[in-house]
């Protein structure tokens, strides 16, 4: 008989195929015999019977000649019966011999018989066994299968459900919605990256931050004045309660520490061109997976990945804008895979990457824009891997990477552009690895290398142009390893008072003011 697996849209049908066992051999072999004495008197009267009949026939054939009796018998005479009497005892025996050969056949296949049929009734047995693991198979896939359909409805009424929520136009019905979500991505495994990119689109969604400063009531002698809209100063301010905590459910789910979340690690986080006006990422991990802040804009508030984790994955903030309020990076460590902030700007505000750690993997800030505010990697520790700097523009405002300790792996600031501002290396440390500001234009500001020790490794200014502004390299320590000002060119010869051997560099040209 064949058993059809439950059916599913998504599966191929199954069919157990299973045969049956045949009516003639469903019943027990039976053994038919006479007793062994009964037998054996039977077998002996029929052949007494046969012998004597054909006696009787021999007899008649001969026309039933008559026998002559003698007063004595001869010992020819008794010797001739002893034999007949030995031929019917020996036939006797044979026919009692052929009797018990013939019943020892018979209990023979009789016992193969039997052997055969146990044989077929475990046949018979395994296949019921087949028969009952196929249907409670077919009964636990159609009980999984019913599961599934009702657990993948009941997922998406709660999707439904949660999408409807974020869309209100109350702030609360919306916060409602956003932990409805996460909580759908927590159980829902397979939807748990659609539920994810819910979250993330609403943060790219248009937002302009609420501002925190006091309504200004308009007087009497200036009724010209437009009153301010205190609904929508309070409509905006419970949306910048809703974004923020959407980006603080996902902060805890990318933290290892919180025993109590489901981990998001490795899934994509996609929250290109999103405003950040606020947030908390401190703590988290970024691996796996890709992680956009494309174009994202950091403006207000404090948004602070301290002590995160970039190792493995891609991140990418390639031409974000940071302006206004306050990014921390502090003590974060940038490890493995690829990070990226190419093209990115700084601008205005407060950008802190003090203690931050590079080791490994790929950081690059290529031609990025530092203009304005203060950016600080002071304390910074680079070694191995790479981080670049190519073709950076630094221009006005306060970049400082003082105290920060280059070792191993490269950093280069080839082609950048130091012009306007501040940008201090006061107190770094190169040693070891390859420290590159090949091709940089020094024009304007000051740029500051006072204290800086160079030891080991290998540093190039080779074709570096300092004109204009003030280049400080008072206090400088060059020794060991290798640094080459090969064609550098300054509009006025800094002084190196703790260069080897009390002479200008190799390689040094002064340009005419």
């Amino acid at each position: 008989m064949e058993l059809p697996a439950p059916h599913d849209s998504t599966r191929s049908e199954v069919r157990v195929t299973v045969g049956s066992i045949p009516a003639s051999e469903g019943r027990v072999p039976e053994l038919r015999l006479w007793g062994i004495r009964r037998s054996i008197a039977l077998a002996v009267a029929t052949a007494l019977l046969l012998v004597g009949g054909l006696i009787a026939a021999a007899l008649g054939f001969a026309g039933w000649p008559g026998l002559e009796r003698g007063a004595t018998v001869t010992a020819a005479t008794l010797f001739d019966l002893l034999k007949l009497v030995f031929a019917v005892v020996a036939g006797i025996g044979g026919v009692a011999a052929l009797v018990v050969a013939y019943r020892r056949q018979r209990v023979a296949e009789h016992t193969n018989a039997l052997a055969e049929f146990a044989h077929q009734l475990a046949q018979a047995a395994d296949l019921r066994a087949e028969v009952t693991k196929a249907l409670a198979e077919a009964a636990d896939e159609r009980a999984k299968i019913e599961t599934d359909r009702n657990g993948i409805r009941l997922f998406n009424e709660r999707f439904a459900k949660a999408s409807e929520q974020l869309g209100s136009e109350k702030a609360a019905v919306r916060l409602a919605g956003v932990y409805a979500m996460a909580g759908l991505a927590d159980d829902w495994r397979e939807g748990r990256q659609t539920c994810i990119d819910v979250l993330c689109a609403y943060l790219r969604m248009p937002y302009i931050p609420p501002s925190d400063a006091p309504s200004e009531m308009p007087t009497q002698a200036d009724s010209q004045v437009p009153m301010v809209d205190a609904e929508t100063v309070r409509a905006a301010r419970e949306e910048r309660e809703v974004r923020h905590t959407v980006i603080r459910l996902v902060g805890r789910h990318l933290r290892p520490a919180e025993a109590d979340a489901t981990s998001w690690s490795g899934c994509d986080l996609d929250f290109t061109g999103a405003v950040f006006d606020g947030g908390d990422f401190s703590g988290v991990t970024f691996s796996g997976g890709r992680v956009s802040f494309v174009g994202a804009t950091f403006s207000a508030g404090v948004v602070a990945f301290d002590e995160a984790t970039f190792s493995g994955g891609r991140v990418f903030f390639d031409f974000a804008t940071f302006d206004g309020g306050q990014v921390s990076f502090e003590g974060t460590t940038f490890s493995g895979g690829r990070v990226s902030f190419d093209y990115a700007t700084f601008d205005g505000g407060q950008v802190s990457f003090e203690g931050t750690t590079f080791s490994g993997g790929h950081v690059s800030f290529d031609h990025a824009t530092f203009d304005g505010g203060q950016v600080s990697l002071e304390r910074t520790t680079v070694s191995g891997g790479r981080v670049s700097f190519y073709a950076g523009t630094f221009s006005r405002g306060w970049v400082t990477l003082g105290g920060a300790t280059f070792s191993g792996g490269e950093v280069s600031f080839s082609g950048a552009n130091f012009s306007g501002g501040d940008v201090v290396f006061d107190g770094v440390t190169f040693s070891g690895g390859v420290a590159s500001f090949a091709g940089a234009k020094v024009s304007g500001g000051e740029v500051s290398f006072g204290v800086a020790s160079f030891s080991g490794g290998e540093v190039f200014f080779g074709g570096v142009k300092f004109s204009g502004g003030l280049v400080n390299f008072d206090e400088a320590t060059f020794s060991g390893g290798k640094v080459v000002f090969d064609k550098a060119t300054f509009l006025a010869m800094p002084a190196f008072a703790h260069w080897p051997g009390g002479r200008t560099p190799d390689g040094l040209v002064l340009q005419e003011s």
